[in-house]
């Protein structure tokens, strides 16, 4: 058993459902910060700066822990597509990205406490979309599902049916890369490690 408790600093369902489906117990604890981009700053950069300001938004816990924080970033080049505001946004996402590359960053942060030591990493996925017609966006923008998402779709969900190709870590595209915990939660005694190798 882990000697601290496992903490997600993040209201998202889908990264609850990853680790969920990794085995893991833990609490879920939302932060709330400000995600506006400062000025001329690179995706790559404003994931790991806000997953690491949400682990640091946890507050001092009275017992070991490691809380896991995360953000995820869909850019084209370095034109960030934020999380839909409004309605109409959607479709102007969706048609950015219909029958284009694009890149999904997720940075991960990882807070100890009572040590208060914060590592941090980052996932790089390209993601293909299929074209898309007018009255495909408008269907797909229709059904909600990604009206609180990066790039306004989810790869898990409907907007499965337009992705073409992804180049990468598949649980990075829906928000948290498993495969850049996975040395991190053994390290913490989350996992069990290998057995050792025969030869």
């Amino acid at each position: 058993m882990p000697s601290r408790s496992l903490v997600l600093v993040s209201a998202s369902p889908r990264r609850s459902d990853l680790l969920r489906q990794a085995g893991l117990e833990f609490a879920v604890w939302p932060a709330e910060i400000d995600e506006t981009p400062l000025p001329g700053e690179a995706p790559g950069d404003l994931a790991e700066r806000l997953a690491c300001a949400k682990a640091r938004a946890l507050p001092p816990a009275r017992r070991a822990t490691l809380a896991i924080a995360a953000d995820t970033v869909v850019a084209i080049g370095e034109t960030i597509l934020g999380k839909p505001r409004h309605p109409g946004a959607p479709r102007r996402l969706l048609g950015q990205l219909s029958g284009r590359t694009h890149e999904v960053i997720t940075a991960v942060a990882l807070r100890a406490l009572p040590e208060e030591t914060v590592v941090s990493d980052r996932c790089r996925s390209r993601v293909t979309f299929a074209p898309m017609s007018a009255r495909d966006i408008a269907w797909y923008a229709g059904t909600g599902e990604g009206m609180d998402k990066a790039g306004a779709y989810a790869l898990q969900g409907i907007g499965a049916f337009f992705v073409a190709s992804i180049e990468g870590s598949y649980t990075n595209v829906i928000g948290l890369p498993l495969e850049r915990l996975l040395a991190h939660l053994r390290r913490y005694g989350f996992l069990d490690p290998p057995p050792p190798s025969r030869s």
